[in-house]
């Protein structure tokens, strides 16, 4: 029901920017991420075609458990003899709790604060360890201009991986759909790092996370510079450089909400012989994290009017009650 799948998707925003994220013992993608942890060990091989086989179940498995949960949690909700308003009140509270776990955006808000507040007091070592926390990069030498450049970086991609990307997914698939996504997300930030440990058991992970991640990056991006026009930033630069630098990372989707964040910004992010976006000075200061909190948090709301409504909307219309 379109009405349901509506309500689901404010309740989640409205937890998510009011209340944040429960402790991790409370947590789905905790309880995912212990998971994950719990069955790496039995992908080690020292065959790398078996290595990449196991995180090829590692995922299937991980994932099959996941929604065999959701599914089991529908089919008990539908199971309960209620009044029509009951069930719809049940079915939204339930709802909008899990697809809230999914969204992460008061959550990133906290952790680029804490980065923010360790430098405020000169602690560069509490900084990098903060950081440490939400990039895929070594922090132990960065300076200050570096780490939040991480921070930056982290934010806008950050706006995909914790906020987009699930209403993306929740659009097509309903809850199913948002908890594989996430699922998929959390595999990878575990595994899904190129080093000797993980290279082959995370593969499988790692690309099924880019595949995903290919349209709800680039529609991101895009809201992200119409934000920077609500805000009053530099949305033409923003869409010049996520056109020209979006392609410049390692990663075929995370340059494009970064690059549009750095040309909004009228900076650049470096990523130590890896990369550069934008063309702004690598001078940053507190205002700049603060502008990027509020473009992340004004393209979560337009990505859901623009994009999740209208798909939730359409698919509907045409007859695919999935979401209710």
């Amino acid at each position: 029901m379109i009405l349901e799948s509506l309500l689901i998707v404010s309740l989640a925003l409205f937890l998510d920017f009011t209340l944040g994220d429960p402790k991790n013992k409370y947590h789905p993608t905790a309880w995912i991420g212990k998971l994950v942890a719990k069955l790496v060990p039995f992908t080690k091989n020292d065959s790398p075609k078996l290595e990449k086989l196991g995180g090829v179940f590692l995922v299937l498995i991980v994932i099959s458990i996941v929604v065999s949960f959701l599914v089991l949690l529908g089919i008990g909700l539908e199971s309960m003899l209620m009044t029509y308003y009951v069930e719809l009140f049940i079915s939204v509270t339930v709802g909008g709790i899990l697809l809230k776990t999914t969204i992460a955006i008061k959550g990133m808000e906290r952790h680029a604060t804490a980065v923010l507040n360790s430098l405020e007091h000169g602690n560069l070592d509490d900084a990098r360890v903060k950081l440490a926390l939400i990039v895929k990069r070594d922090t132990k030498d960065l300076d200050k201009n570096h780490i939040l450049s991480g921070v930056l970086e982290s934010i806008s991609e950050n706006t995909v991986d914790g906020v987009t990307g699930s209403l993306f997914y929740f659009a097509l698939f309903g809850l199913p759909g948002a908890f594989v996504y996430r699922t998929v997300n959390t595999i990878d930030a575990m595994v899904g790092y190129k080093t000797s440990l993980f290279k082959n058991v995370g593969w499988f992970g790692a690309n099924c996370d880019k595949i995903l991640n290919y349209i709800p990056a680039r529609l991101t991006g895009l809201v992200m510079i119409l934000s920077a026009m609500i805000l009053g930033e530099n949305w033409k630069m923003s869409y010049q450089i996520m056109k020209r630098d979006g392609k410049n990372t390692e990663s075929p989707n995370a340059g494009y909400p970064m690059a549009a964040l750095a040309g909004a910004l009228g900076t650049r992010f470096e990523k130590i012989d890896h990369y550069s976006l934008g063309d702004g000075s690598l001078d940053f200061s507190k205002s700049h994290v603060k502008s990027a909190i509020k473009m992340m948090k004004l393209t979560s709301i337009l990505f859901c009017v623009i994009v999740t409504v209208p798909i939730i909307a359409t698919l509907s219309y045409l007859g695919w009650w999935f979401h209710a």
